[in-house]
């Protein structure tokens, strides 16, 4: 567990539940997949904790109400491709609003290194609070290289999202990004020599899409 307060661990039952359930080997694509779905809506219930609210007036069945809303759109989820993909639809189940961004970096097998190759954000950025998704922070290599991407197009705040890090992961991130809160549902114990959680899931990518 960490005690840095820029990394939330969300310790909910059911997070922690269908973590487990991931995490067997020999659950399938179409169950990896689906709680990976489910698991994405109920880290989106934290992750979104602290979104700005703003009052209108409304009609109940009753009487007229000044009533609290949100405007998702001002909400961007970017995703790190290939793997982030399966948060981010479980989140748009819950924020439908939210505008969307995709960043593509692989790791370069034998660096490590992330290499970018498709950037596509939304449009006024400075207007929008971020959310990057990523099932995993392992050296965290693909996420700082990320972020430092999405900052200089100046979001009005950051937030990093993961299903599964590592005290590796989260101290490559807080030295390159200490303002960025990392939100995700455990810290494993370390990485092995090739850049893999232990005990983790696996590569999250094959398993969402069956490529392995």
């Amino acid at each position: 567990m960490s005690n840095d307060p820029f990394v939330h661990v969300i310790s909910h039952p059911l997070v922690q539940h269908k973590l487990t359930l991931m995490r067997r080997k020999d659950a399938s694509t179409s169950s990896f997949r689906r709680l990976l779905n489910e698991l994405s809506m109920l880290m989106a219930y934290e992750v979104t904790r602290d979104m700005e609210i703003s009052y209108v007036s409304i009609d109940t069945p009753m009487e007229t109400m000044q009533a609290p809303t949100i405007d998702g759109k001002k909400l961007a989820l970017i995703s790190i491709l290939r793997a982030g993909t399966g948060i981010l639809d479980g989140m748009l189940q819950v924020v439908p609003g939210a505008r969307v961004g995709h960043i593509g970096i692989y790791r370069n097998p034998d660096t490590l290194q992330a290499v970018e190759y498709f950037f596509k954000v939304p449009q006024n950025m400075p207007e929008r609070d971020v959310i990057v998704v990523d099932p995993m922070l392992a050296t965290g290599n693909s996420a700082v290289a990320a972020i430092a991407r999405i900052k200089l197009t100046q979001p009005k705040s950051i937030k990093f999202l993961c299903l599964l890090t590592c005290p590796e992961g989260v101290a490559a991130m807080r030295s390159a990004h200490p303002d960025v809160p990392i939100y995700t549902a455990a810290i494993d114990r370390q990485l092995n020599e090739d850049g893999y959680i232990l005990p983790g899931l696996g590569d999250a990518g094959d398993r969402i899409f069956g490529t392995k």
